[in-house]
């Protein structure tokens, strides 16, 4: 329910509102449907930017949502008072999946999230650039001569899976079977239960999982098996929540980042075109645009009663972050609808891509995904624009991205 403005209007009836929720903080706000988010997923979070740092939704069961940039990042580094473990808003998702090491806390999470990182570590990235390169490139030349594409099907949805499947060493073409269940978990529409979900990718897993414990290769998911746990082997359970964590991380969120920086160079000819004329520039382009485009959300559980805001986060509940809220605040950084590529970012102060001890784990090789996609697709494609006869729509969910976007160039 919004207002005449779009802005969420207060929710009706408040019988089922804990008594703990100031009724001026309840709204009527679904995460996995913002007002107007088809056609404007960055503007339908930022109208909550025009209130309280915290709201009470009492949609999905009814939980927090952070709605500034200081309480949303400042939650979300907090892994004392704010626990990993509920994992979504989604009922019974975090119960099921039991993510390893995303819904540890410490200590039980140090020794798993090391591991995990050792795997990700930093000649693993550079090792994998030519790979993705190369995919980068075929796509390009499969689409250059028709002149357009939507880039989503044709792009988006492929070379960010096909790199993930590569350096875990599964066949690429699984992509097929796959993808759906990266979208089920981030924007669930009710097709599958949470068990199913999760017993689709266990079911895939499994016997991949086995071989690596059996015979480990030069893959990822090898390589963090092979790290001790405190001196210890890994068990298959935790093995399989490793993995199982893992390939729902690489299954959807580079997809939905590759779409937004390509529909705004498709809005941009300018900077299109300063970018080929000036390549050098990319890396730092790409930590901007990522800044600017951020569409991941996360929950955490609040395990200690605090407050924030000026109301009481009692311990069980659940606050909602969204980083666009973070990223596009104004009092988080200056003129943050602006792309600006001067201005020097590093990845750490923007949330795009996570903050804390759960930053996300392959941040550096989504970084490395996106610099090669603007280097090739700049430098191989002729100015490109959006098409006008078509429509580009969002959909929301703890993960948003374009369902379409219709790109078209002079060939």
């Amino acid at each position: 329910m919004t207002d005449p403005n779009g802005a969420p209007t207060m929710a009706p009836g408040t019988a089922s509102i804990p008594t703990h929720v100031p009724r001026d903080r309840v709204i009527d706000f679904d995460v996995f449907s913002p007002p107007g988010s088809q056609a404007d997923y960055f503007g339908a979070w930022m109208r909550l930017l025009n209130g309280p740092d915290l709201v009470w939704t009492t949609a999905n069961g009814g939980h927090w949502i952070a709605a500034g940039g200081s309480t949303v990042r400042g939650i979300w580094e907090d892994a004392m008072r704010f626990s990993n473990e509920a994992l979504a808003v989604t009922p019974g998702l975090g119960e099921v999946m039991q993510f390893i090491p995303l819904q540890q806390d410490a200590p039980e999470h140090k020794p798993f999230r090391s591991a995990v990182m050792k795997g990700f570590a930093h000649q693993y990235i550079v090792a994998t650039e030519p790979l993705v390169r190369e995919e980068t490139i075929r796509l390009i030349e499969a689409i250059r001569a028709v002149g357009g594409c939507d880039f989503m099907a044709e792009f988006a949805e492929i070379l960010p899976v096909h790199t993930f499947l590569s350096v875990i060493g599964l066949p690429p073409e699984d992509r097929v079977r796959l993808r759906p269940l990266g979208r089920q978990l981030t924007r669930p529409d009710g097709s599958m239960t949470v068990v199913e979900l999760r017993d689709a990718a266990d079911a895939y897993l499994e016997p991949h999982i086995r071989e690596r414990l059996a015979n480990p290769g030069p893959d990822l998911f090898s390589r963090i098996l092979s790290v001790p746990i405190e001196g210890r082997a890994w068990t298959f359970e935790e093995s399989q929540r490793m993995c199982r964590n893992l390939l729902f991380g690489g299954l959807d969120t580079v997809v939905a980042m590759l779409g937004n920086i390509m529909m705004h160079l498709a809005r941009h000819p300018a900077e299109q075109e300063e970018l080929r004329e000036a390549p050098g520039m990319i890396p730092d382009a790409a930590d901007e645009l990522m800044r600017r485009y951020p569409t991941v959300a996360v929950t955490r559980n609040c395990v200690e009663t605090c407050e924030i805001d000026g109301v009481t986060i009692e311990r069980g509940d659940l606050v909602y972050l969204p980083s666009v809220l973070h990223n596009l605040d104004p009092r988080s950084f200056e003129t943050p609808e602006k792309v600006d590529f001067a201005r020097k970012l590093t990845q750490a102060r923007h949330s795009t891509m996570g903050a804390g001890p759960h930053r996300c784990v392959g941040a550096a090789l989504a970084r490395m995904e996106v610099i090669v996609v603007m280097e090739e697709w700049l430098a191989r494609m002729p100015a490109f624009a959006l098409d006008e006869g078509a429509q580009t729509t969002f959909r929301a969910g703890n993960v948003g991205a374009l369902d379409q976007l219709a790109l078209n160039w002079q060939t």
